[in-house]
């Protein structure tokens, strides 16, 4: 670990370059993550095609393929968050790291189905880790002033994972995707090795002084990073004394008392709205069935996978642009905007669909990829990079292990199901009716986080936990009422 002198100088860039480093990782787990779940959309017809494969794939296995990743993901959403509290962020991530590794050089040398489900089995670790280990450290690595962006900027990493995963299905063997993620967790397991501990961690393990300079050396010790400090020190013999009595092994009691903690249940339920808005508004569905659906609307394979690889490009765009925004305006702001765009879009796409159906206009390719492309734009600026982020923000400082395993279960069981069963809502209830679905469903989120999602933008992890403890959001009320009474006095 660095020096850490007094110099000013000296904590201008080297923080920011320190939190870069660390947070490719997880940027990294992102993009992998995004690999596994494009690869399907672009191997599945690439095996069917091919006359020499011994991989043969059924309707029913293909809706499986996609959906396999988020059903083995959840024992690993029990074992990850114990793990990290337990061994600490750093050593959980050389563990996801080295699984993912396994699971793309299985799917590399898989010569059967049975194969290739394996690897999807294996790539569990490493789809529960990017709401589990990879979250936690970008949250935890870095500063308030810096955490939104690089929240935001794993949600890209997601998106060009399902780009490049399609860019190379499309014009390379489906292999060579497997190639890629070897590469990549090869690095990530490379820079590890420079990482500390995080501060949080070792606070909470009573390790002071390594906390300390574990902090500094991620943050630097200019005005704003020892405010931070200093309560965290002070939250160390807090949670110190919460571990006594929140034990859910021990005492049945004392689980139901944080079951009924502001502090806990608040952030779950902020966080269920926020993925149900995720996985409902469609997108995920939309990228993953891009080829089926753009297939059925243009009735053309060379235009469908030209469409793929356009809305592909415009989603990662927008997410940039999207990151620009959460920088200069509030993210509730921008994710209530940007959302109520992408609901009108979805209503737009069913009703122009509908209308199709019914033979009152003709089938056009250039209005039909005209709204998808909106649909896109708005859903990827917003409700696609900011609900994650969001939710990684609001998760319990104190109960952030169980509340890990609450959110994460609820995601990965509903992301599961939702792929699993697309096919089938697809050829039930039409195109247009899945779309007006999705933009019920979204429009219900919205309205109820519109109503009840606070603020997160420049403010550390522990303000917002604060916020959620009316005890002591009236504490910091009062303080903050004195202070500008002694500032008028003054």
């Amino acid at each position: 670990m660095a020096d850490l002198s007094d110099e000013t100088n000296t904590y201008t860039r080297k923080p920011l370059l320190r939190q870069l480093l660390i947070s490719t990782g997880p940027w990294n787990c992102y993009f992998m993550f995004g690999l596994c779940v494009g690869s399907p959309t672009v191997m599945i017809p690439q095996i069917r095609k091919d006359i020499n494969s011994t991989i043969v794939i059924n309707e029913d296995m293909a809706s499986w393929i996609p959906a396999i990743h988020s059903y083995s993901a959840l024992p690993w959403v029990f074992i990850l968050p114990s793990l990290i509290r337990i061994f600490g962020r750093k050593k959980s991530y050389i563990l996801v790291c080295i699984f993912a590794c396994i699971g793309f050089l299985t799917h590399y040398c898989s010569k059967t189905i049975i194969h290739i489900i394996i690897s999807e089995v294996l790539k569990g670790v490493l789809t529960a880790s990017h709401f589990t280990v990879s979250v936690v450290i970008v949250t935890e690595y870095t500063s308030p002033r810096y955490r939104g962006v690089f929240l935001t900027l794993k949600s890209a990493s997601f998106f060009w994972g399902i780009l490049v995963a399609n860019a190379i299905g499309t014009f390379f063997h489906w292999r060579n995707i497997a190639v890629l993620g070897i590469i990549c967790s090869a690095y990530n397991l490379f820079t590890v090795i420079v990482w500390p501990e995080s501060p949080l961690w070792l606070a909470d393990k009573g390790r002071c002084h390594d906390c300390i300079s574990a902090h500094r050396w991620l943050k630097g010790s200019d005005l704003i990073s020892e405010k931070e400090l200093k309560r965290l020190t002070s939250l160390c013999s807090e949670i110190k004394q919460d571990k006594g009595k929140i034990n859910v092994k021990k005492n049945f009691q004392d689980f139901f008392k944080m079951l009924n903690d502001r502090e806990f249940y608040k952030p779950v339920l902020f966080t269920i709205l926020l993925i149900g808005l995720y996985i409902f508004s469609g997108k995920l569905i939309c990228t993953v069935y891009s080829l089926e659906i753009l297939k059925r609307i243009t009735n053309d394979e060379n235009v469908a996978y030209k469409g793929m690889l356009i809305l592909d490009t415009v989603t990662v765009l927008s997410v940039y642009v999207g990151c620009f925004i959460t920088k200069l305006f509030k993210r509730r702001s921008v994710l209530l905007a940007t959302s109520s765009v992408a609901v009108i879009f979805l209503f737009s796409i069913s009703l122009y669909l509908y209308l199709i159906k019914l033979k009152f206009i003709l089938d056009s390719v250039y209005i039909s990829i005209t709204l998808l492309t909106g649909f896109t734009i708005a859903i990827s600026s917003g409700p696609m990079i900011l609900s994650l982020a969001i939710s990684g923000e609001l998760i319990s400082l104190r109960f952030r292990s169980f509340s890990l395993c609450v959110t994460v279960l609820i995601f990965k069981s509903l992301n599961g199901t939702v792929m699993k069963f697309s096919p089938f809502t697809f050829r039930y209830f039409g195109l247009h009716g899945v779309f007006f679905i999705y933009g019920s469903f979204s429009l219900t989120f919205l309205f109820l986080l519109y109503l009840y999602l606070p603020e997160t933008k420049d403010r550390s992890l522990q303000e917002i936990a604060d916020s959620m403890n009316e005890k002591k959001r009236n504490v910091a009320e009062e303080t903050k009422m004195i202070t500008n009474d002694e500032k008028i006095i003054t």
